[in-house]
């Protein structure tokens, strides 16, 4: 059985492990002191939604959601920046409900929808289509870094 919850601080000592598992994926080195300052600092600020999915009351993976706002359109939407699920937890459609808890969340609160961005050989690209988000082909993104 799958449960999500709107993750706080008083979440924070399932999460961070999750979030520092997530970070590794992406080939970066273990820092779970660095990861509990950093999700602490986000839901203290209030500067990001986390929703927490539990699989059978364990912690298995989580969605982070950080606002974004656009001129052209003049409505707020949501960078679903952070997507995980535990190996163990995988093919259970804990992803799934992460992602559909999001839609709902952005749907409550008016929001003109939810962006993201994978790396082009991610499988998670199979169940974003499944569940209908759309392929951006018309726009480049860039990025500078500061150094």
């Amino acid at each position: 059985m799958i449960k999500i919850v709107k993750a706080t601080i008083k979440n924070l000592f399932e999460v961070t492990p999750l979030f520092d598992q997530y970070r590794v994926f992406y080939k970066q080195e273990s820092d779970i002191e660095g990861a509990r300052m950093f999700l602490t600092e986000r839901l203290n600020k209030n500067e990001s939604i986390i929703f927490l999915a539990y699989y059978q009351n364990k912690p298995a993976g989580f969605v982070q959601l950080y606002p974004m706002f656009s001129s052209v359109s003049m409505q707020h939407s949501y960078v679903l920046n952070d997507l995980f699920v535990e190996e163990v937890f995988r093919n259970k459609q804990i992803g799934g409900a992460l992602l559909g808890k999001a839609k709902e969340f952005c749907l409550a609160n008016r929001a003109k929808g939810l962006a993201l961005e994978t790396d082009v050989d991610n499988p998670a690209q199979k169940l974003y289509e499944k569940l209908n988000w759309v392929k951006d082909v018309d726009c480049f993104h860039y990025f500078w870094t500061a150094k």
